[in-house]
């Protein structure tokens, strides 16, 4: 292997071993995060937010998102799309209780 290769393959290692260990130190912040003392909305937005960086490290820089063609954020678009309107679907029959006749 030629030094060039082997430079850029340890740059490459670098970086993944990076982004492994601020995901293991996002991970640790989360669970923090669940024990603290704030108000319950506060802290589940708190966690959230660290849970989303945690995914956007994960999905953009391990898995090669960020630098994919434009037909992978399509689909990814579409996905998003389709998750938020089928869990506005559950929400909005959340409410609809079949009347049971006879009990």
């Amino acid at each position: 292997m030629s030094d060039a290769h082997s430079e850029s393959y340890k740059n490459y290692t670098r970086k993944c071993l990076l982004i492994f260990l601020a995901v293991l130190c996002g991970t640790g912040l989360m669970v923090g995060a669940s024990f603290a003392s704030l108000a319950s909305g506060v802290r589940i937005a708190m966690i959230l937010t660290i849970a989303c960086v945690n995914a956007f490290l994960v999905a953009g820089h391990l898995m090669h998102l960020i630098s994919e063609r434009k037909m992978v954020y399509i689909v990814l678009v579409f996905t998003v799309i389709f998750f938020i309107g089928l869990m506005g679907l559950t929400i909005w029959a959340h409410a609809d209780v079949p009347h049971l006749k006879g009990v």
